[in-house]
């Protein structure tokens, strides 16, 4: 949707740099911080769990910042990013009380089945719940379209959650982050992108397809 349209609709004007910072901001102040506070040599398990909580800690405070932002320069929070603060909050939370690096590891998969339950549990009443976590009507997409989105994303989303408990319990702790941050924001863009014939084909306007790759569903 473009600015005029969103003035017209009494919402701030979209900007795609605050939607990246909103996305992936907190996940990099993690992996920052946890690179930071690592200790130098292998083998220091209470050093790492020390980097984990701190990094952790850091994402909950960073988290909290981008729901600020994010009702400040666009002027709502969608439900998805409700949802997703309060599981990071939740489980970091678990993370840094239990000084156990297996609750931040494992809340993406907790995140993954809400939303691929919330999607599929909408395609069975024959709710396109994509369109109402997001908040955002993409110019033009008709229902049809909106169904078939909704459907694609539930199953990327189940196959996201297999993915990262597959991670979680057969690699260490850098090798996930290094894919939760880089492996896997490659896999949803690339499927973001995969999604704009059908989006095109139901109706959604050309100059309307920066909207879906700036704000692609996430956790």
């Amino acid at each position: 949707m473009t600015d005029t349209v969103s003035a017209k609709a009494g919402e701030k004007p979209r900007s795609s740099w605050v939607n990246l910072i909103i996305d992936f901001g907190p996940l990099l102040v993690f992996f920052l911080a946890y690179r930071h506070y690592s200790p130098s040599g292998e083998g220091d398990t209470v050093g790492t769990v020390a980097a984990v909580i701190k990094g952790t800690f850091a994402f909950m405070v960073a988290t909290v910042i981008a729901l600020v932002v994010s009702k400040w320069r666009l002027g709502k929070v969608s439900p998805m990013l409700w949802l997703t603060t309060v599981l990071i909050l939740g489980f970091g939370a678990l993370t840094v009380l239990l000084h156990d690096a297996f609750w931040i590891q494992i809340k993406p998969t907790a995140v993954y089945l809400m939303f691929s339950g919330v999607l599929f549990f909408g395609l069975w009443r024959g709710k396109p719940m994509l369109r109402y976590l997001l908040q955002s009507a993409f110019e033009g997409l008709n229902d049809e379209g909106w169904m078939k989105l909704s459907r694609n994303w539930a199953w990327f989303f189940l196959f996201l959650a297999v993915l990262n408990t597959v991670l979680v319990f057969t690699v260490s702790f850098d090798a996930w982050l290094q894919a939760k941050l880089w492996g896997f924001t490659v896999l949803s863009f690339a499927f973001t992108f995969s999604q704009l014939p059908m989006v095109l084909k139901h109706g959604m306007g050309d100059e309307a397809k920066t909207e879906i790759l700036e704000n692609p569903p996430h956790d």
